[in-house]
């Protein structure tokens, strides 16, 4: 396929809102796509060269592309940054250049211009920067003006049409069976192995039955964590779990962890491998009985002074990888392993949550960074009760109540994972935090004009719309504030995002696209009129910025409801 042809269907999606209509375009340029093509045109369309969990990045700043554009349709550098000032929109402003200079390439096929912007994601070390720029002005060079319009997008993160993989599943059903009820079943594949090209390239070449067969998880690809829902009395969880196993919660970076022959990997909830933050796995394999493994665990820091567990925002401190050496002196690490979901070539996904600890029990070899985490099962409410405040006092969050019978589920399904956090409700506050997307933001006022933000705009997902709950503007430290326009700013663009549904009210000054993940607390949630939401946190405040999140991995508009209901 040319890939003129598929800035044609880019084009089309942009200009529909209509979730449906969406997903009917994409499953017609599916099938009329090769199956040779079908898995980079999946990623392109999403604007990526890759599935996260690969680390294929562009990571091209807006100004290279002020010169890329420049150089690629001979004009000056200023001149075009006068044009994306009134526009806002690189994209844009490739194509009225293109339209300008008569650039009428359409030879390019669709496989060709990704492996260019492959070549571009390579590049590295000394007069790389150049390079990248010469690619990046001949691929122009080649295109026309519509296809350069999307071509320069993708190299800076900011082809977003409105939709994620999630859609792409939809219109995959509709492309096999002209409807969603294969939905379902390609979600379930797509949990254990998270790439959509892949999957996409599978259904074309054998149908959905026959790709969907048999999937199970693969080391070095992370599976969809299962996630902990919520209820509220340890009375409740008995009724609707019976038998349970409760563990301790901890207050640390949750890791799909994978250990092969030469081969390690770590991947937080939002799937990006984070090994490099942690050299004290680098002989983790030497404690585990086997040659390959899958563990659900929780990296959490240990201050060396005091010896006691550091907090999320301490653990946090080794993304900074110029600074990993010292990091890791001050703060340790220690990896508490509580689930096991493969061990050399079987999978235990299917297995009841007892079967899994058992196998973990024997998998696991002492002295090593990997602790194994302790549990007790019970039938009693009472104790459950007992465990959580004595796993308080030890420090911990709170604890996880899981149903003994239960297989391993990717998502918030089912009674099968219960958290229970510390102390929010016997203060009269919110039963647990909200993990939200930032939206938006208003400039900063009085005292907070040095700080570029004065309130940001959150929302949760609800379906494929992100909806609005609170605009935030307390609770900061100044250190917040600044990291947070640092962090806005290079999100910025001129209109609102597609799936973004906002009351007049509460339009920003600057929007953002859906990227920053926060973690929220609030005292109460209630009913709100103008949020679009429906509902609205009460004396909202930040509580820590989640990079191992990503939008997907956002509270839920049911389950922000689902708090809603628990608080009464």
């Amino acid at each position: 396929m040319l890939f003129s042809d598929l800035a044609s269907y880019l084009e089309r999606l942009e200009k529909t809102s209509s979730r449906i209509e969406i997903t009917k375009i994409l499953a017609e340029l599916f099938k009329k796509t090769p199956a040779n093509e079908i898995g980079v045109t999946c990623y392109l369309v999403l604007g990526e060269l890759a599935p996260s969990f690969r680390g294929v990045i562009l990571n091209i700043a807006e100004k290279m592309m002020f010169r890329v554009l420049a150089k690629a349709y001979n004009k000056d550098v200023l001149s075009v940054i006068e044009m994306y000032k009134k526009k806002g929109d690189l994209g844009l402003v490739a194509q009225e250049l293109g339209t300008r200079h008569k650039a009428l390439g359409t030879s390019l096929s669709v496989a060709e211009v990704h492996e260019e912007l492959m070549k571009v994601a390579r590049e590295g070390g000394e007069g790389s920067q150049e390079r990248r720029i010469e690619i990046l002005v001949n691929l122009l060079k080649n295109l026309d003006p519509l296809s350069s319009k999307f071509a320069s997008r993708i190299p800076v993160g900011r082809l977003r049409l409105g939709f994620s993989d999630k859609t792409v599943l939809d219109a995959l059903s509709w492309m096999e069976a002209g409807d969603k009820s294969l939905k379902p079943l390609l979600e379930k594949v797509y949990q254990v192995l998270p790439d959509v090209g892949l999957l996409v390239r599978e259904v074309k070449e054998k149908g959905a039955e026959k790709a969907c067969k048999g999937v199970m998880p693969v080391v070095g690809i992370p599976v969809l964590p299962m996630l902990a829902q919520r209820l509220k009395s340890p009375a409740e969880m008995i009724e609707k779990m019976g038998e349970v196993s409760v563990e301790p919660k901890l207050d640390g970076l949750r890791l799909s962890l994978h250990l092969g022959p030469n081969l390690l990997k770590a991947f937080t909830r939002n799937l990006n491998d984070n090994a490099w933050m942690f050299p004290e796995l680098k002989n983790a394999s030497k404690y585990i009985s086997a040659k390959s493994v899958i563990l659900d665990c929780e990296a959490v820091g240990l201050d060396e002074e005091t010896k006691m567990m550091a907090n999320f925002q301490t653990t946090m401190t080794r993304r900074r990888k110029h600074e990993i050496e010292s990091a890791s002196k001050k703060v340790g690490i220690d990896f508490f392993v509580f689930d096991i979901l493969l061990k050399d070539s079987e999978s235990y996904i299917d297995k009841s949550y007892l079967e899994r600890r058992k196998v973990l029990e024997k998998t696991l070899k002492p002295g090593g960074p990997l602790k194994l985490v302790d549990y007790e099962l019970t039938r009693d409410s009472g104790r459950i009760m007992e465990l959580y405040l004595k796993k308080v006092k030890e420090g911990f969050e709170g604890v996880v109540v899981k149903r003994v019978d239960a297989e391993y589920v990717p998502g918030r399904t089912g009674w099968r994972w219960v958290k229970m956090k510390q102390g929010e409700r016997a203060q009269g506050k919110l039963a647990d935090t909200i993990d939200a997307i930032v939206m938006g933001y208003t400039a900063g006022r009085g005292k907070r004009v040095s700080f570029g933000v004065g309130q940001f705009l959150v929302g949760v997902k609800g379906g494929d719309k992100i909806v609005t709950t609170s605009k935030i503007g307390t609770g900061l430290t100044d250190e917040q504030f600044r990291e947070m326009k640092k962090r806005l700013t290079k999100l910025e663009v001129k209109e609102k995002p597609k799936e973004y549904e906002v009351h007049k009210n509460y339009t920003p000054d600057y929007w953002v696209i859906p990227s920053l993940v926060v973690e929220i607390a609030a005292d109460e949630i209630t009913k709100s009129p103008t949020h679009t939401a429906g509902i609205a946190l009460r004396f909202p405040r930040l509580v820590k910025f989640r990079d191992d999140k990503s939008p997907n991995d956002a509270t839920t508009l049911k389950e922000l409801k689902r708090l809603f209901e628990l608080q009464k």
